[in-house]
Order: structure tokens, then C-alpha cells, then sequence
């Protein structure tokens, strides 16, 4: 693995990313789980206690699988490219029309041409659906990689169902489909614990000298035509058999005594140790990997986050370390966690800053100083880049500033109510479990003192410990009398005491100034448990 190597975390359109930033077959493994419903799946990322969500995370994603202009100029773009993948989609255009299912699918198609292009000839690739669209996405996975590479339609089953249904069969699975570049990829077998009723049924000895248990295998092999390994075992027993094994190695296990004869009379058999076995076969079906409860410490309050063991399966089966997985939905980034534990190296990518803020906070809380270096591309860098960012996405830009001060967004503009109120920031300054809010507004435009004095107004209102005015041009010296005008924050203890209201700017935060307030313990994002990273091998 090159040193020089640094993981990379993109911000943007994947299908950009993958043209623009991702070489040919340079990526050893890929995991996608993007969202069919973009609604449901991102906007309720930061959902209130009163369980109102973003506008901002709203506006950002609504058109996302639409039939609109861009959905048609790839469905466009895929079918003038000819080839399989073209017939395929201009036969479902046919047959579904100009809809959501279609825009989705077109949008699908277009990206996993590329990620079939950055795939090395080892590589692998695991999309992961549910049923709703599994059987559309086979059939277009079929089309960009061939049947022929097919291995597997993965059945992910949770212990409990999605939610209850009266005309049908609830749903209790997801989808996982997986597919190779080709004949050439890696894959390593996976083993679960065996199920005790199977030990109890099958490895029902146990020896008396040690207390291992054991089973006894057949050792008769069941080609009846090799003259080679016919012979009489044991010796004088007058027992003729085709064996498995040539007579010198018989002969050795049984001296080590892990061939016995378990009763009189009857044949030779092998002693297999429990111990001594990986465990069951991991098959198509998994059973064994719960789904993320609201309680279960891994939980992040991502709608979609999967568990770390349904991604180490997958990263463990079909890739080594030091290899490359990607994951152009990052989402919360669970694959780049996973990758990052056990010693792989990664690319993660999202098309919304705060996806990226989330991620970066859960590498930092997981692993510390023991965290590989990695860069965010495409992140403003400087004041120039942080303008044309709000210039072109002013949502985009309030969470990229919101990362900068370590903010959750929130908003109730989805019911015409604006709080003034861009973001919070949470933090713990003393031991009686009670968290302080600190509320944030951002601004990339024009900024007058009136704007201090109703933050004031909306501090005081929302019964708020402190206000932070965040902004990208410089305030002028009206604006700071007002903020001082509010005062202090004391924190209790011996803490030094803070200005309730401060207003700081983008470049000086592009500086690594940061915010004046107690940091005992934030408590902005859900804190990612730490982790000690795999042994390598």
C-alpha cells in the first residue's frame, strides 16, 4: 500500500466525482445504497423534537428522482451510447413511461457505467435496495456487467418487519445485489458461529481427556473406482473400503488418534473437532445481522444507516487490505468507517454538506488520533470558493458554514414559519445532564445591525443560552455594539464567562478561529462510539 495515499471525502454530484476525480479500474470494491425515495431517505436527517423537518434538506432534494430535465438528458445521453444497457432502458421507458421509477432507474444507469469504469478487473461492486426496485436494478445491473458476473441476490433479513401491513405480507428484508468485473475477483468465504441446536444435533461427543466436543465424519469415499485407495483399514479388521484418504495418511491419523472406530463393528470414522472449524457457511440469506434499533449505541440518527457488520461482511468477502472501497452514496458513512477499521483505504462521497459533517465527526469520535489522513474535495477553501458556493447553492452553503462551527440545520420554513433560526449547536458545561443550545444564523449577503438585534430578540425568545451570527461579509462596528450589548454567558464553575452573542466570519473560520463557548462536552452530533482498529493480517 503507497504511503503517499491520502482517503478521500467528495462533496457532490457522484456522477461528477466518478468522471472528474476517479481513474480507471482504480477501485477495488464498491457499496452503494442509494435512496429510491430521496424524500424520505435525507429529509429527515436533522428532524426536530416536534417532528418538523428542514425546508433547506427539502428543497435540496426533492426534484432529486424526478422526471425532469436531467433525468431525461441521461436517459438521453445512456441510450445514444448504444449497447446493452441502452436497449434495456429505451424497452423500460416503454414500458413505465416518464415517471419517478424511471427517472430513477435512468439515473442508476448512467452512474453504474462509471462505476464499472473505475473498477479494477478484481473488483466487485454490492448495490443495495429494497424490493421495491431490486428487480428493475437486477436487470439493469445485468445490462452494465452481464449476467455472467451475477454471483449473488443477497437477502438482508431483519427480525422484525419494516411495518405492519393487512393486505399483504409485511416487508422484512432488503436487497443486496452482487456482481463481479469478472472472473478474476477476490472473494473470501465468510463463516458465521454455527447455530447451537446444529452443534448440539451434530457435535454431540466430546472427548473426556480435553472436553472438546467433536462430530465423526465419514471417511468412505464415494467414487467406488479408485484401485489406489482400496485397502483394508485397520489392519487385521477384514474391513475393505474405497477411502478418502491414501493409506499413509490414514495410518498417521489414526496414531494421532483423530481416526477411531466408534463401536464395534462398524467402520472407521474421522474425529472433527468444533474448535478446529470456521464456523457455518455464510449463505445468500443473512439472518444473523440486526438492523439499528433507536437504542443501539452504533445509531447515529440517520434514517438509512446500516450496521458496521452488514458492511464488514461485505468488505471482508471482497476485498484485502490496503484496497480501495468506494462508496458514491456515503450517507452518514458507514462504509468508510468500516474500510478505515479494518486497514482498508477509502472514497466517500455525498452530494450534501451535511452528510460530509456528519462523516467527518464519526471518523474523528471513532478513531481519534489513530484516524489515516483524509481530505474533503470539493469544500470551499477560501472566501472566493465559499461565495461561489452560496452563489450557486445557498442551502449548500448554510451547511458547509453550520460544519464549520460544529451546527446541526434546522428550520420549520416547510410550514411558512421562519424562526430565523439556520442551526444549533449543543454542548454540556456542567454534570447535571442538562445540554445548553447555542442558536446559529448564517448569512452570505448583506448584514446591517438589525439583524444582531433580532437574533437578540430570537435568542431570548427560544429561551437560548447563547446566539452565533456566522457570517461571510465583515461586520461593521453598529453590528459588534449590538452583540456586546447582550452581555455575558456564565457557565457554572470556574469557567471563564463567554459573549452571548458573537459574530464571526467565514474567512476567520476558514482561519480555524472558532466559536467561545464552554467545550466540556459537545453534543451537537450523536457521539460515535470509539473503536480500536482490526489487527492487520
Amino acid at each position: 500500500m503507497s504511503e503517499q495515499w491520502t482517503n478521500k471525502l467528495y462533496f457532490g454530484d457522484n456522477l461528477d466525482i466518478l468522471r472528474e476525480h476517479v481513474a480507471d479500474e482504480s477501485v477495488d470494491l464498491i457499496y452503494l445504497d442509494p435512496p429510491f425515495n430521496s424524500n424520505a431517505t435525507y429529509s429527515v436527517l436533522f428532524t426536530e423534537k416536534n417532528g418538523t423537518q428542514s425546508a433547506a434538506q427539502i428543497a435540496a432534494f426533492d426534484d432529486t428522482w424526478h422526471w425532469d430535465i436531467s433525468s431525461r438528458q441521461a436517459y438521453e445521453e445512456v441510450v445514444l451510447a448504444g449497447g446493452k444497457i441502452s436497449a434495456l432502458l429505451s424497452a423500460l421507458h416503454d414500458f413505465l413511461g416518464t415517471n419517478d421509477m424511471m427517472a430513477y432507474l435512468t439515473m442508476m444507469a448512467i452512474r453504474l457505467k462509471e462505476l464499472r469504469r473505475v473498477l479494477k478487473s478484481t473488483g466487485s461492486i454490492y448495490l443495495h435496495c429494497d424490493p421495491t426496485a431490486s428487480h428493475y436494478l437486477r436487470s439493469v445491473m445485468d445490462a452494465v456487467f452481464s449476467p455472467m458476473n451475477f454471483r449473488n441476490e443477497i437477502i438482508w433479513q431483519r427480525a422484525q418487519p419494516k411495518g405492519h401491513a393487512y393486505t399483504r405480507f409485511s416487508s422484512a428484508h432488503d436487497v443486496v445485489l452482487f456482481y463481479v468485473k469478472s472472473a478474476d475477483a477476490e472473494f473470501d468465504q465468510q463463516y458465521k458461529p454455527h447455530d447451537p441446536e446444529y452443534v448440539e444435533k451434530f457435535y454431540k461427543y466430546t472427548d473426556e481427556d480435553t472436553g472438546r466436543r467433536y462430530r465423526l465424519d465419514n471417511l468412505a469415499n464415494p467414487n467406488k473406482d479408485r484401485p489406489n485407495l482400496t485397502y483394508e483399514f485397520p489392519p487385521g479388521s477384514g474391513v475393505v473400503r474405497v477411502w478418502r484418504w491414501t493409506k499413509e495418511r490414514m495410518t498417521k491419523a489414526w496414531e494421532e488418534g483423530r481416526v477411531v472406530i466408534p463401536k464395534r463393528g462398524k467402520v472407521a470414522a474421522y474425529k472433527r473437532y468444533l474448535d478446529e472449524m470456521p464456523g457455518a457457511h455464510v449463505t445468500d440469506i443473512w439472518n444473523d445481522i440486526e438492523h439499528l434499533h433507536g437504542s443501539n449505541a452504533e445509531r447515529l440518527g440517520y434514517p438509512t444507516q446500516k450496521p458496521e457488520a452488514l458492511l464488514e461482511r461485505i468488505i471482508q468477502a471482497s476485498s484485502n487490505e490496503g484496497d480501495i472501497v468506494l462508496d458514491p452514496f456515503c450517507g452518514c458513512g458507514t462504509t468508510i468507517a468500516v474500510a478505515e477499521r479494518l486497514h482498508r483505504r477509502w472514497i466517500g462521497i455525498d452530494l450534501t454538506h451535511l452528510a460530509v459533517n456528519l462523516m467527518k465527526a464519526r471518523l474523528h469520535d471513532s478513531f481519534g488520533p489513530d484516524l489515516q489522513r483524509y481530505q474533503v474535495i470539493s469544500d470551499p477553501k477560501d472566501v472566493g470558493s465559499a461565495r461561489a458556493l452560496a452563489e450557486e447553492n445557498r442551502y449548500q452553503f448554510e451547511y458547509w458554514a453550520l460544519g464549520l462551527v460544529e451546527g446541526s440545520p434546522t428550520d420549520d420554513r416547510k410550514k411558512g414559519a421562519d424562526k430565523g433560526i439556520d442551526g444549533n449547536i449543543y454542548f454540556f458545561d456542567d454534570d447535571s445532564g442538562q445540554r445548553k443550545r447555542i442558536i446559529v444564523q448564517i448569512k452570505s449577503g448583506h448584514v446591517t445591525r438589525n439583524q444582531i438585534g433580532d437574533l437578540r430578540g430570537v435568542m431570548e425568545r427560544e429561551d437560548a443560552d447563547m446566539a452565533a451570527f456566522v457570517t461571510l461579509l465583515e461586520p461593521t462596528a453598529p453590528m459588534k455594539k449590538e452583540a456586546a450589548e447582550a452581555g455575558f454567558y456564565q457557565p457554572p464553575g470556574l469557567l471563564p464567562q463567554v459573549p452571548k452573542i458573537q459574530i464571526i466570519t467565514i474567512e476567520e473560520l476558514l482561519e480555524d478561529k472558532q466559536l467561545e463557548y464552554p467545550r466540556i462536552s459537545p453534543a451537537t452530533f450523536k457521539k460515535a462510539p470509539r473503536q480500536t482498529k482490526a489487527k492487520r493480517s
